[in-house]
């Protein structure tokens, strides 16, 4: 197939933007000149595709790019990057004839049914022998993510976009109301991504170690991949106390979203937790996943497992543009 024939997909986060082509005629979704770019290099979301498409001399005529912010209107806004566009106008400058844009944990989630045995690990709960929905996709990275996936009798599976990443913080024990009350004090309210994403694991580890003060101020944030590096090398008490109160926490919402879900699988995704699976394993995420009175048997029989394929969001674009969702689709 000749580059003109090939299709943009494109998944945008708040530090990176990964882009790749697909061809939309092979049996399977495949990920072709894939690139991965630094959004700080970039002035907008424009500059940086065009850099990628003159970078592998393709011209695509249709695109799927997953955002990691809402996708409900034509004007766009990143939620943890100065980006914002029009729909509408980006396809015209991209020389498209069709744009689907959608929430990035919507991709993931999409992806899901497309994932194959060795592109995820199995964490907890029962081995299926097939994929049982509903679905709950969640997970840390810049920010925090989470959809549900959901079958459809007519039409097979289907992804649901929320941004549930958003919801309040419930803090449980003396360490994570110390931790909440800080942030409260930085931001004015803690959602969950404040504490579930690489910045918020360095703000973990500060309130720890004691560099903040009262008024929401740091004197000594560290770098996360410095965190996790620590926490692993084990040596580190600090570092390790961060990143399994991290652990501890995302148990917690977790099991929250699987039971507002009705989950029977959870997929954990993100650019975090695949660093440190081990780790997590043997965190209290399973006792805090779990500690939901009545129903810790009901969450017992639900199959948690971590995708560690390395590009779930482009993967899931381009099953949803093959799919031909209508949501979020700019046509010319």
């Amino acid at each position: 197939m000749s580059a003109a024939e090939l299709e943009l997909i494109a998944d945008i986060g708040g530090t990176n933007a990964r882009f790749a082509l697909t061809d939309p005629t092979a049996t399977t979704p495949q990920l072709l000149q894939s690139q991965s770019l630094e959004n700080a290099d970039f002035a907008s979301l424009q500059h940086a595709a065009e850099h990628y498409l003159q970078s592998v001399g393709a011209q695509p005529r249709r695109a799927a790019i997953a955002l990691a912010c809402p996708v409900n209107t034509d004007d766009i806004r990143l939620t943890n990057r100065a980006w914002s566009f029009s729909r509408n106008e980006l396809r015209q400058s991209l020389g498209l004839d069709e744009l689907l844009l959608l929430n990035d944990f919507g991709a993931v989630a999409w992806s899901v049914p497309a994932l194959q045995a060795d592109d995820r690990i199995a964490l907890y709960g029962p081995v299926q022998s097939g994929l049982q929905g509903p679905v709950s996709v969640l997970g840390p990275g810049t920010g925090f993510g989470v959809g549900l996936l959901v079958a459809a009798d007519d039409h097979g599976w289907h992804a649901v976009e929320t941004e549930g990443g958003h919801v309040s913080f419930a803090p449980l024990g003396d360490e994570e109301q110390a931790i909440a009350r800080w942030l409260n004090a930085r931001h004015g309210r803690v959602s969950y991504e404040r504490l579930l994403s690489g910045s918020g694991l360095a703000c973990i580890d500060a309130v720890l170690r004691g560099t903040v003060d009262a008024t929401g101020g740091v004197s000594d944030l560290r770098d996360p991949a410095a965190v996790v590096a620590a926490a692993l090398d084990g040596h580190d008490a600090f570092a390790r106390r961060a990143l399994a109160r991290f652990c501890g926490i995302l148990g917690s919402v977790a099991g929250d979203v699987a039971l507002i879900h009705g989950a029977r699988t959870m997929m954990i995704a993100g650019g975090i937790i695949p660093r440190f699976v081990p780790f997590l394993r043997s965190s209290a995420f399973r006792e805090r996943f779990l500690s939901k009175g009545r129903f810790a048997a009901y969450l017992e029989s639900v199959s948690v497992q971590v995708v560690t394929h390395p590009n779930p969001g482009l993967l899931g674009a381009a099953v949803a543009l093959r799919r031909g969702g209508k949501t979020g689709v700019a046509h010319e």
